[in-house]
C-alpha cells in the first residue's frame, strides 16, 4: 500500500510542477500577482509530494519488500541496514528519484527565503527550477519507473554491487547530487534574468549563495568518491580521470569560477553576460554528467548500465534546457550591458584571469573525456585518453591557477598597481621558494614536481594567510580585528589555503610514492622503504553476506610494532563478485596500504605494498576548501534579503 501511495505521489507532484511551470510564468509576463504568487505553495507542495515518494521507496528497501522489481536486483535481507538504505539511491531509478527530491528542495528552499526577490523574478526563477522538475518527472514516470512491482515475489533478492557496499558511497552521491542540482538554481535565476532582461548587482548577490553551496556540496561529494576509489578498490590511487570522475569534476570548475565572476557583477556590476554564460555551462556541464553516468555511452566503473533509449531522453533533456538557454541568451544577452569599467591591473582582472584559466581547464578535461567517443563515432578509431593526457594538459593551468591567486586577493578594485600589491607578499613568496629549495637539495636527484608542489601550495597558504592580515589595518588592536572580520573574508582564506594543501599533497603523494610488489613467505619478514612488514597468516572468515579471505600483517619501524594490518579478498555469493578490501595504516604524515593478493603454488601469497605520503593532505585541503565555503555561506551578507535596500531606495516594496 505505501509503495502505490509512493507512485500516486510522484505522479501528483508531476501535476503540480507542471502548474508550477506555467502559471507563474504568465503572471509574470502579464504582471499579475495572483497568477505569481501560484509559485511558492506549488513549490513546497512539489517537495513534499516527492519527499513522500522517496520515503516510500527507502521504506521498502528497509523492509525488503521483494515485490519491488527495483528491490530485487539491488537489495538482499542479509545486507546491513545502512546498505538497505543506501541501495534506495544505489540504482539508476533510485538515484534519479533522489535527484529530482533535491531539484524541488531547492525549489522550495528558494521559495521559503526568497522574500527579498522581486516578485517578478521569483516566479520566474521558480518556474524555470519547475520545468527542470518536470523533464525529470517524466524521465522516471515513463522510463524509470522505481515503483514497478512484481507479479511472483522472489524469497530474496540480488544484492546491491558489493563495491557500493560501503560507507564513502553511502554518502558519495547524495552530496554529489546536491551539488549538480544546486546548480540547477544558478541556472533557473540566469535563464529567469534573460527573460526579464535585467542583471544588477542584487541578482549577483543572490545568484552568488545558491552556486557557493552547489560547489560545496560538489567537493565534499569528489572528495568522498576519491576517498572511496583509493581504499576500496585496491589500486592504490585516489584520482584516475575516469569519465564519471571527470563529469563532476566539470561542473565544479565551473561552479568554481562562476562563484568568483558573481563577485564582479555584485562588485561592479561587470561581467553580466559572462556570468550569465557560466551558470548556463555550470548546469549543463551536471546535465553531461548525468548522459554520461546513464547512456551506456562510455564505460566506468561508476556507470549505471542502462539501456540507450533512456541515454535519448537524457540527450533530449540536455538539449531543450542547454540549448535553449544558450539562444535565450544570445538573443538577450546585449541588453546585458555591463557598467563598471577596470584597468588591466585590478581585482577584477585577476577573477577574469581566474575564470579563463577555470573555463580553459574544464574544456580541457571535456576533451579528453569525449574524445574516444568522438574518434570512434566519426573516424572508426579505437582510442584511449588515460591519465599521461589529463596530467600533462591540466596540471599547467593549475599551477598559474596558485601563481595568480594570492595576487589577485590582494589587488584592489578597479585599478591597482602590481608591485603594491606584491609588496606585503614578498615575505610569504620568499619563504615559500626556501621551503621547495630546502626539500630539492635534501630528496637526492629525484623529480622536480615535489618541490614545486612544495613551492606553490606554500605560496598559496602563505598568502592566504597575508591577504587576511592585511586586513587588519596597519596599527593597533590587529589581532582584535584579524578575529572580527567578516566570515568571507575567513571563507576565501581557508578555501584559497584548502587549495594550496591539495596541490602540494598531490604533487608530493606522486613525486615521493613507494611501491612494492612480491610474493610473500609467511612469516618471513620483509622491507619496503623505512618499514618492515610480515605475513603472520591467512584465514577464512564470513561476513553478514560475504566470505573474506583475510591476511594478517606485522608493520614496524626500526624493531618496534606500528600496527596489524588486515588485507581482505571479500566474495559475495549472492552478486557472485569479488572485491579488494585494503588495510592501511593512517598517519599524519603518510599512509602504509598493504593488499592482500592471490595465494600462489609454492604457498605463499602475492602482495602490494605502498608507502604514500600526505594522502590524507589531499582529502583534509578538499575539506577545508569546503569549510571555507561554508563559512563565506555563513556570513551575514548572504543571509539578508539581496538587493533589499536597492528596491526600498528606488521606492519599491522589498516583497
Amino acid at each position: 500500500m505505501i509503495t502505490e501511495l509512493g507512485h500516486f505521489a510522484l505522479i501528483l507532484a508531476f501535476m503540480v510542477a507542471v502548474v508550477q511551470m506555467v502559471v507563474p510564468l504568465v503572471g509574470a509576463h502579464n504582471r499579475w500577482p495572483g497568477w505569481m504568487a501560484v509559485a511558492e505553495p506549488a513549490a513546497t507542495v512539489q517537495f513534499i509530494l516527492t519527499a513522500f515518494s522517496f520515503c516510500a521507496l527507502t521504506w521498502a528497501f528497509v523492509t525488503s519488500d521483494f515485490s519491488l522489481k527495483l528491490v530485487v536486483e539491488n537489495s538482499h535481507s542479509a545486507k546491513p541496514m545502512l546498505y538497505k538504505i543506501s541501495g534506495t539511491w544505489g540504482n539508476h531509478e533510485g538515484s534519479m528519484l533522489l535527484w529530482v527530491l533535491i531539484v524541488t528542495l531547492f525549489g522550495a528552499m528558494a521559495a521559503w527565503f526568497g522574500g527579498g526577490l522581486p516578485p517578478s523574478l521569483k516566479a520566474r526563477v521558480l518556474s524555470v527550477q519547475a520545468a527542470i522538475a518536470v523533464a525529470f518527472f517524466a524521465f522516471i514516470l515513463f522510463t524509470s519507473n522505481p515503483f514497478l512491482r512484481l507479479a511472483v515475489p522472489p524469497f530474496d533478492g540480488q544484492d546491491l554491487n558489493p563495491l557500493l557496499q560501503d560507507p564513502g558511497l553511502a554518502f558519495h552521491p547524495p552530496f554529489l547530487y546536491l551539488g549538480y542540482v544546486g546548480l540547477s538554481m544558478a541556472f533557473s535565476f540566469a535563464v529567469a534574468a534573460l527573460i526579464e532582461g535585467r542583471v544588477d548587482a542584487a541578482w549577483g548577490r543572490w545568484v552568488r549563495p545558491w552556486t557557493l553551496a552547489a560547489w560545496i556540496f560538489l567537493t565534499i561529494g569528489i572528495a568522498l568518491g576519491s576517498w572511496w576509489a583509493y581504499y576500496e578498490l585496491g589500486w592504490g590511487g585516489f584520482w584516475f580521470w575516469d569519465p564519471v570522475e571527470n563529469a563532476s569534476f566539470m561542473p565544479w570548475l565551473l561552479a568554481a569560477a562562476l562563484v568568483h565572476s558573481a563577485i564582479v557583477v555584485e562588485k561592479r556590476e561587470s561581467l553580466k553576460s559572462w556570468t550569465i554564460l557560466l551558470a548556463i555551462l555550470a548546469f549543463g556541464f551536471s546535465l553531461i554528467g548525468t548522459f554520461i553516468v546513464r547512456s551506456g555511452l562510455l564505460t566506468s566503473v561508476h556507470a549505471f548500465a542502462n539501456d540507450p533509449e533512456r541515454g535519448v531522453f537524457i540527450l533530449m533533456i540536455l538539449i531543450v534546457f542547454t540549448g535553449g538557454a544558450l539562444t535565450l541568451f544570445a538573443l538577450r544577452a546585449g541588453a546585458l550591458e555591463a557598467k563598471g569599467v577596470f584597468g588591466v591591473v585590478s581585482r577584477e582582472s585577476a577573477l577574469v584571469a581566474n575564470n579563463v584559466i577555470l573555463a580553459v581547464a574544464c574544456f580541457v578535461v571535456f576533451t579528453g573525456t569525449m574524445w574516444p567517443m568522438i574518434a570512434e563515432m566519426f573516424f572508426d578509431r579505437k582510442l584511449s585518453v588515460g591519465p599521461p593526457f589529463f596530467n600533462l594538459a591540466f596540471t599547467p593551468f593549475m599551477v598559474l591557477l596558485g601563481l595568480i591567486m594570492p595576487i589577485g586577493a590582494m589587488l584592489p578594485w578597479k585599478r591597482g598597481r602590481l608591485g603594491r600589491a606584491m609588496r606585503p607578499l614578498r615575505g610569504a613568496f620568499v619563504l615559500a621558494v626556501a621551503l621547495g629549495m630546502l626539500v630539492w637539495a635534501m630528496q637526492s636527484g629525484r623529480s622536480a614536481l615535489g618541490p614545486v608542489g612544495l613551492f606553490l601550495g606554500a605560496w598559496m597558504v602563505f598568502g592566504a594567510l597575508v591577504d587576511l592580515w592585511s586586513r587588519t589595518g596597519r596599527s593597533g588592536d590587529r589581532f582584535g580585528r584579524l578575529l572580527r572580520l567578516p566570515r568571507a573574508d575567513w571563507g576565501k582564506a581557508c578555501a584559497h589555503a584548502g587549495l594550496g594543501v591539495t596541490m602540494f599533497a598531490i604533487a608530493g603523494l606522486t613525486a615521493w610514492e613507494e611501491e612494492d610488489i612480491r610474493v610473500v613467505t609467511m612469516g618471513e619478514p620483509f622491507d619496503v622503504g623505512a618499514y618492515t612488514l610480515t605475513l603472520h597468516d591467512v584465514i577464512e572468515t564470513t561476513g553478514p553476506n560475504y566470505f573474506s579471505t583475510t591476511g594478517d600483517v606485522s608493520l614496524a619501524q626500526d624493531g618496534r610494532e606500528l600496527a596489524r594490518l588486515s588485507p581482505e579478498k571479500r566474495q559475495y555469493p549472492v552478486a557472485r563478485m569479488p572485491t579488494t578490501e585494503a588495510a592501511i595504516d593512517y598517519r599524519f604524515m603518510r599512509d602504509v596500504y598493504v593488499v592482500l593478493g592471490d595465494k600462489q603454488a609454492n604457498g605463499g601469497w602475492t602482495m602490494r605494498v605502498y608507502i604514500k605520503p600526505f594522502t590524507n593532505w589531499i582529502w583534509g585541503g578538499c575539506l577545508l576548501m569546503a569549510f571555507g565555503g561554508a563559512l563565506s555561506l555563513s556570513d551575514r551578507r548572504f543571509r539578508v534579503a539581496a538587493g533589499a535596500r536597492r528596491l526600498k531606495a528606488q521606492g519599491m516594496p522589498a516583497e
